[in-house]
């Protein structure tokens, strides 16, 4: 430890001192350890891995071992007995897992077979010799002391990292109508690997690219960032399941696990469960008994009902209103098999709510809402179950409420990019924190990486929108133009590096023109449409401000839209400058119905704008002064002062100082992200 720095030593005696004092509970896992120390899930994961080069999860069951060895030290109670008293509800994973961790069973250790630990061993053996002193020592002395040396380089080589893709499975029956129980057959191996902690698998959208490719393992690999692949092929004979599985080591372009099995229908959850296990085995992988039991799950004992699932399953995940109309009708008839069907359940919730994600009305709140229920009702640890509840309360706004549920999600699938991208939405807007944005969208890059064009190409706008929401404009550009070169029609991408543009330069009539030449491309850009009109608002130059916002305000009524209510406060203003009072108060009093119900950090300075409006100098100072308290808030908001509302305000003695402060903070956390992000390689 007298190599550790100061902060590395505080960091890990800190985690280790709270894992001991939860020691018995088994359920104390990485989760609890976050919120014990007050750090993010992502956060905690990534500074344990830095610091010791292990999962999180192998740090907790690090000192679990370690506070056994001193137990049976005492030999005073059974292996049994400690195994519960340091948190393991398995006897047999303890053994094995302390074999694993000393290269001997716990029993030896209460028999007082072994002397000494091997660490400490370890430790005293380099210490006292050294080569010249090995040479004139006896040979049992050597062969320790190069098996320790050994073991000590072999802890300093970099490991190879656990990274994964499973291919698209290939169907090899000559009827077509088979291929969704093929894909069936892979997206389970996929659902199942996801839920290992120790690994990193790519998401299911990376890999579809390849079902048809001539690319070879070496070049997938690399495109992918990983360093394993699965490859497959099967087909379904009658009652017959035929199922070719292999696992290849990238860097070698070499098999390193085939199996082929020749199963019955019925045997398919078993064989599913098996292709997961042997290849967590095949690349040593660590599975908790927690992720154990929930690759050993069964969806369902009815085969029917899981016959309808599978089929449901491509329409699903086009994300197409057809696609997923279609996907409902057979879940519905999975779950008529099935009532008990839980991952039936969530998706059809799941389905729902993207139906009407960015409309006005909805109709599907409570059927989001029922669907939900009973999926948690049948499968209360189940990553999709929580998902879809998360959806339900993000349909209502009740964003507390659904954080947890996301949280949870992630937890139970380590590799969901479902609940990646949507922790990356909810911060980016519905409960808006900078830094968690930024972290998420990194994470997303990282489970989406060299996906079919389109979606890398959105992946990398996400990351792009949230470094220069965090003040990072030159790494913001950097993905932007990835972004671009992935898919130059991305909808969305020139309408952001406009802004990311203007966010090095301050440029605003470049950024304008940019923008209406994107506007004019398709005129029915609502997004683009009140950005043009805000800027001129920003000019003053109300005449041309008011022109775009009258389209857009009509074309939001018309198509009952739901979005950009937080900006209807200087689209108000803009009316009210062309004497347009009735609309204006209109516009105004659904801005500050909006505020009522704003659970964000940014509900004071939307009050700001809300008191600025109504001329209420000293109150929007006030919450101005609020609002300077708050963590982790958008780049965006250091230019408040330029706006034609704010400028009242500027009368103020403390308006210059609050601002200031505004400001000084925003950049203090911006040094500290960068350097966490940089230590981390993450840019």
């Amino acid at each position: 430890m007298s190599n550790e720095s100061p902060i590395k030593s505080t960091f890990l005696t800190q985690a280790e001192a709270i894992i001991v004092e939860n020691l018995a509970n088994e359920q104390f896992g990485v989760s609890e350890l976050a919120d014990a120390m007050s750090m993010s899930r992502s956060n905690l994961l990534r500074k344990i891995k830095k610091l010791t080069q292990l999962s999180a999860s192998q740090f907790i069951r690090q000192v679990r071992l370690k506070e056994a060895m001193e137990l049976l030290k005492d030999n005073s109670s059974t292996v049994s007995e400690i195994s519960y008293q340091v948190g393991f509800g398995s006897t047999s994973y303890f053994i094995k897992c302390f074999r694993e961790q000393y290269g001997y069973s716990p029993g030896e250790v209460g028999k007082n077979t072994v002397v000494v630990e091997p660490e400490k061993v370890q430790t005293n053996i380099l210490k006292r010799y050294r080569w010249p002193l090995i040479a004139a020592t006896s040979l049992a002395v050597i062969i320790i002391g190069i098996v320790l040396f050994n073991k000590k380089d072999a802890k300093n080589e970099p490991k190879t990292e656990k990274s994964i893709a499973v291919l698209p499975f290939k169907n090899e029956s000559s009827d077509s109508t088979n291929l969704y129980f093929v894909n069936g057959l892979m997206e389970s191996a996929l659902n199942n690997l996801q839920k290992i902690e120790d690994l990193r698998v790519i998401s299911r959208t990376s890999v579809e690219k390849y079902r048809k490719t001539d690319k070879g393992i070496p070049e997938i690999a690399e495109e992918l960032d990983v360093n394993y692949l699965v490859e497959g092929s099967g087909q379904r004979v009658g009652n017959q399941v035929l199922l070719n599985v292999q696992l290849i080591n990238a860097s070698t372009d070499t098999p390193i696990w085939v199996e082929q099995y020749n199963r019955e229908v019925e045997d398919i959850f078993e064989l599913q469960n098996d292709v997961a296990k042997k290849i967590a085995d095949a690349i040593a992988a660590v599975v908790t008994p927690a992720e154990l039991e929930q690759i050993e799950k069964k969806p369902t004992e009815n085969l029917l009902a899981y016959d309808y699932y599978l089929q449901a399953l491509d329409p699903y995940y086009s994300r197409t209103e057809e696609g997923l109309e279609k996907a409902i009708a057979l879940f519905e008839k999975a779950i008529e098999q099935d009532s008990e069907f839980a991952l039936a359940y969530a998706n059809i919730a799941i389905s729902y709510y993207l139906l009407e994600m960015s409309q006005l009305e909805k109709q599907y709140t409570e059927k989001i809402n029922s669907f939900a229920d009973k999926a948690l009702l049948y499968d209360s640890k189940s990553a999709e179950s929580l998902v879809a509840k998360a959806f339900y309360y993000i349909q209502t706004k009740e964003y507390n409420l659904a954080l947890p549920h996301l949280d949870k999600a992630l937890e139970y699938n380590p590799n969901s990019s479902l609940a990646v991208q949507m922790l990356a939405e909810f911060y980016s807007h519905m409960l808006p924190n900078t830094n968690k944005y930024l972290e998420y969208a990194l994470k997303g890059v990282q489970l989406t990486v060299a996906s079919d064009s389109i979606t890398q190409s959105y992946t990398y706008l996400q990351l792009s929108n949230a470094l220069v929401s965090s003040g990072f404009a030159d790494e913001a550009l950097k993905y932007i133009n990835k972004s671009l070169d992935y898919n130059a029609e991305n909808y969305f991408a020139p309408h952001l590096k406009a802004f990311i543009l203007f966010a090095k330069d301050g440029n605003i009539k470049r950024t304008r023109n940019l923008l209406l030449n994107e506007w004019k491309k398709d005129t029915t850009r609502l997004d683009i449409l009140q950005d043009i009109g805000k800027l001129y608002y920003i000019e003053e130059k109300y005449d041309s401000a008011y022109s775009y916002f009258k389209k857009f305000v009509k074309a939001r009524e018309v198509n009952g839209l739901d979005i950009y209510i937080q900006e209807n406060v200087k689209i108000a203003q803009v009316y009210k400058e062309m004497g347009l009072d009735k609309k204006a108060d209109e516009l105004f009093n659904d801005f500050s119905e909006y505020c009522k119900g704003d659970q964000s950090n940014y509900k004071s300075v939307n009050l700001v704008w809300k008191y600025a409006y109504e001329g209420k100098i000293n109150e929007a100072v006030e919450e101005l002064r609020i609002f300077s308290k708050a963590e982790n808030y958008l780049y965006w908001f250091l230019l408040i002062e330029d706006e034609p509302l704010i400028k009242p305000l500027k009368s103020h003695p403390e308006f210059d100082g609050i601002i200031q402060k505004i400001k000084d903070r925003f950049w203090e956390n911006h040094a500290k992200l960068k350097n966490n992000l940089e230590n981390s390689e993450l840019i």
